[in-house]
């Protein structure tokens, strides 16, 4: 079987979570089935045969013009592109809103049967308005075509599920949820502390680790930190949503001299050193469907305090791997943030346990066994033919 991966993210293109888990999902499918993935911009290592990663640039008479709407053309003109080189495979598997209209067209073009992972849903994302304009609106529609003309839709948590079918009318019978997952060999507490004395930190810390976003709860963090004494938080985001949510984050950063910002994309390494040292990895998400980050922190046996939104609430166990906490509440954030502190013993059994319930429930192997799964089923439906591979 040949399947193809249609996506916004892919390695060294990564800013996201949607990034991460088409990255792995990719190289553990490659176990089992032959990948072609299908990606915006340049990509390092063409010759690779499997996963082979084939990158493609937007229109060029799109010129240098930035209006709001721009990005959701440009995304259009990328779509266009996948379709127009010959695509060969049993399954077409889209990732976000980004690359849904290239599925929709795969599937009218070359008859294949479509695939589609929900990693957020737009019309739960308002903010985004604020950051493409009217463009908002196209996006909203790219998703909704791409859900309705799906043969079948992976959610990433059960809470996905049901808020795809609100969202969306969709049978719950066309949705098979599949979570996220991580990989355990990579993802392990490290003793090294190398990046942590480049970067000046030999103090405890608490840890953000994710993009500037108003859907990451970023602004309602750091009015937690205000409310805290003496309390050190390492703030490792990038990737601005918009500049003037840029200047919110750097304007309350600067009143506050216990804050550290790294406003850079950390690579994999070093951030699993931030992981491995901190005092309680914090995730204080408006909105959620998954949250791989959690995951990743609990393989590093950090203690996590997290919202209770989306599919967080199906990764973190409250009081048993960490604490869950209302969305856009600094006050109760602030206070779980003193607990942990204050209680060692409770952030060690925060830690083993988190490790322990990512290794039973979260691994890569399985994700992709069930995944291809999936894929034989819409291969198998009636007229449509898999390719020996």
């Amino acid at each position: 079987m040949k399947v193809a991966l249609f996506t916004n993210e892919y390695p060294p293109n990564i800013y996201g979570g949607a990034g991460v888990h088409v990255d792995y999902l990719a190289k553990f499918l490659a176990q089992l089935v032959t990948v072609e993935v299908r990606t915006f911009g340049e990509q390092k290592d063409p010759e690779k045969n499997n996963p082979r990663a084939v990158g493609f640039s937007d229109w060029d008479q799109l010129g240098q013009e930035q209006l709001a709407f721009t990005k959701v053309l440009r995304t259009l003109a990328v779509n266009l592109a996948y379709n127009n080189q010959p695509l060969t495979a049993d399954v077409v598997h889209c990732h976000t809103w980004y690359t849904f209209f290239a599925g929709f067209l795969a599937k009218i073009l070359y008859g294949l049967p479509l695939v589609v992972t929900m990693h957020s849903l737009e019309p739960l994302r308002p903010w985004k308005e604020e950051q493409l304009g009217t463009g908002y609106l196209l996006s909203s529609w790219i998703e909704k075509n791409g859900v309705e003309n799906a043969d079948r839709i992976i959610a990433v948590s059960e809470e996905m599920k049901t808020d795809i079918i609100k969202a969306y009318q969709t049978p719950a019978e066309k949705i098979t949820v599949i979570h996220n997952g991580i990989d355990l060999n990579q993802y392990h507490p490290v003793r090294d502390r190398s990046y942590l004395e480049q970067q000046g930190i030999d103090f405890p810390y608490l840890l953000f680790v994710g993009r500037i976003s108003r859907q990451k709860g970023i602004i309602q963090l750091l009015e937690a930190m205000a409310r805290l004494d003496q309390v050190h938080l390492v703030l490792c985001a990038s990737s601005p949503d918009t500049p003037e949510l840029e200047r919110e984050v750097r304007a309350k950063v600067a009143g506050n001299p216990y804050l550290k910002w790294i406003n850079e994309m950390v690579p994999k390494e070093q951030v699993i050193q931030l992981y491995s040292h901190a005092a309680a990895f914090i995730c204080p998400s408006i909105y959620e469907p998954f949250g791989i980050i959690n995951l990743e922190a609990m393989a590093c046996k950090a203690p996590v305090i997290a919202s209770r939104v989306g599919g967080i609430k199906e990764v973190v166990l409250d009081g048993e791997t960490g604490f869950l906490v209302n969305p856009d509440d600094p006050e109760e954030l602030a206070e779980k943030i003193r607990v942990i502190l204050n209680n060692p013993e409770l952030a060690a059994r925060f830690k083993e346990a988190g490790r322990k319930r990512v290794e039973d429930h979260f691994s890569w192997e399985t994700i992709a066994n069930r995944t291809v799964e999936l894929y034989t089923q819409v291969s198998r439906k009636p007229g449509l033919v898999a390719s020996p591979h």
